[in-house]
C-alpha cells in the first residue's frame, strides 16, 4: 500500500476478508480463487487459508500446505495476465470486472453490487471463453508451481530426479543441471482445481462440469507438451565435447499463444453427457476429440454492443488501428460502426545533456498523434 493511503494494512485486510466472503461464497464457481491473481503482493498470505475466496476442499489443501499459497497467487496472475495479452486487440479482451478490480486498487470505494469471480458472466457461460480461462488458469497454476519446485522454494519437490543420470555419452550429451519436475506441478493443479470427480453424466448441469475439468487438464497439457530441452558445452577453448542437458518449461508466453491457437480451433460438444464427451453435430461425432483441445458448449454472445444483462462492455470507444487488417483493425473492432479521430498532444522530454556538474538538461519536445475509438 502507498505511503499516506488512509486504510493501514492491518485494516484493509479485515475488510478484504469481509468483502470476499460477501462477494465469492465457498463452494459456488470454481473460479474463485482466481481473485489471488489480483490482489496485491503479500495480501493473501496476510488474510489466512480461511479468509480467502476458496472451496471446502482448497481450503483445506491450503491450511495443509500453507507454504504453497504464493505459488497459488502467482498462478492465478499468469493466467489472468496472460488471456489479458493474448485478447488485448480482441473485440472480447479479458476484461475483469471493473467492481472486482477495484477492490485492489480503490480500498477505500468497495463495490456494493455482488459478482462471483472476477471474470463474471464469462467465467460461467459455457463459450469458448470460458474454456480459454480456464485452460490458461490451470496452466498457469502448474508453471508457477514447478517454477517454485526448481526454484528451491518448496520441501516437497525440487529438480525432476529422474533425469539426473544417464544420456548418450557416445553422442556427447548427459542429463544433467535441474530440469523441472513438472509432474508435481500437474498433480497440485489438478488436486486444487478438479477435486474429486464423481459420475457427471445423464444431467444438462453437469455438461459444464465436465467441459470445465476437460479444459483444465488441456491447459496442464499445453505445459508438459511445450517443454524443451537446454543444453550447455563442455570442453576446451568451447569446444563441446561434451554437453549437459536438462528439461525446462517453455515461457508462458509461447503457453498461452499456443492455448489461443486451440481456442480459435475450439469444439463444441453436448451438454447432455452420456458415457463420455460428445460433439454437438452428429454428422461429426465419429472424429474423436483430444484431449488438447478446447472445448465449449454455449456459442459465444455478441461482444460487439454492450448488454449489461450478461456484462459485456461492448467496444465503443475502444482505441483502434485505422492501417491494420488484424482483430486490431478499426473495421473489425467496431463492428462496422465506424471510428472517430481525435489528435493527442504528447509532450516529453528530449535531447538530455549532461552538465558538469552536476545536472541534466532537457528539451521539452512536442508531437502529435492521431488515435482512432470505436463509435
Amino acid at each position: 500500500m502507498e505511503k499516506g493511503a488512509p486504510f493501514g494494512l492491518p485494516r484493509l485486510c479485515v475488510l478484504c476478508a469481509a468483502l470476499l466472503v460477501e462477494l465469492c461464497p465457498c463452494g459456488g464457481h470454481g473460479g474463485n480463487w482466481m481473485w489471488l491473481g489480483i490482489a496485491s503482493f503479500s495480501v493473501p498470505e496476510k488474510l489466512g487459508c480461511a479468509n480467502l475466496p476458496l472451496n471446502g476442499l482448497q481450503k483445506d489443501l491450503c491450511k495443509k500446505k500453507p507454504y504453497l499459497l504464493p505459488s497459488i497467487h502467482k498462478g492465478a496472475r499468469l493466467g489472468i495476465q496472460e488471456c489479458q495479452r493474448q485478447f488485448r486487440h480482441e473485440r472480447w479482451n479479458c476484461l475483469l470486472l471493473p467492481d472486482i478490480s477495484s477492490l485492489v486498487l480503490s480500498p477505500s470505494s468497495f463495490p456494493v453490487a455482488p459478482s462471483s469471480s472476477v471474470f463474471g458472466y464469462e467465467l460461467s457461460s459455457g463459450t469458448k471463453e470460458t474454456a480459454f480461462i480456464y485452460a490458461v488458469s490451470a496452466a498457469g497454476l502448474v508453471h508457477s508451481v514447478t517454477h517454485s519446485c526448481s526454484a528451491g522454494n518448496m520441501t516437497e519437490c525440487s529438480c525432476d530426479t529422474n533425469l539426473q543420470n544417464g544420456g548418450s555419452p557416445s553422442e556427447g550429451w548427459q542429463w544433467g543441471g535441474c530440469s523441472d519436475d513438472i509432474q508435481y506441478g500437474m498433480w497440485l493443479s489438478r488436486k486444487f482445481l478438479d477435486g474429486p470427480v464423481r459420475n457427471i453424466t445423464g444431467k444438462d448441469e453437469n455438461g459444464l462440469i465436465a467441459m470445465n475439468l476437460h479444459n483444465n487438464e488441456a491447459g496442464r497439457l499445453a505445459v508438459a507438451k511445450l517443454m524443451t530441452v537446454d543444453c550447455r558445452c563442455h570442453g576446451v577453448s568451447g569446444s563441446c565435447a561434451l554437453k549437459t542437458c536438462w528439461k525446462t518449461m517453455s515461457t508462458f508466453d509461447k503457453i498461452g499463444s499456443f492455448l489461443k491457437d486451440k481456442y480459435e480451433n475450439s469444439i463444441q460438444i453436448s451438454d447432455r453427457l452420456k458415457k463420455k464427451l460428445r460433439r454437438k453435430e452428429k454428422s461429426q461425432r465419429k472424429i474423436p476429440i483430444h484431449k488438447e483441445d478446447l472445448l465449449y458448449i454455449h456459442r459465444s454472445p455478441n461482444y460487439c454492443v454492450e448488454d449489461r444483462k450478461l456484462g459485456v462492455p461492448g467496444t465503443q470507444g475502444r482505441e483502434c488501428n485505422r492501417t491494420s487488417e488484424g482483430p486490431d483493425g478499426c473495421n473489425l473492432l467496431c463492428c462496422g460502426r465506424g471510428y472517430n479521430t481525435h489528435v493527442v498532444r504528447h509532450v516529453e522530454r528530449c535531447d538530455c545533456k549532461f552538465v558538469w556538474c552536476c545536472y541534466v538538461r532537457c528539451r521539452k519536445c512536442e508531437s502529435m498523434t492521431d488515435v482512432h475509438t470505436c463509435k
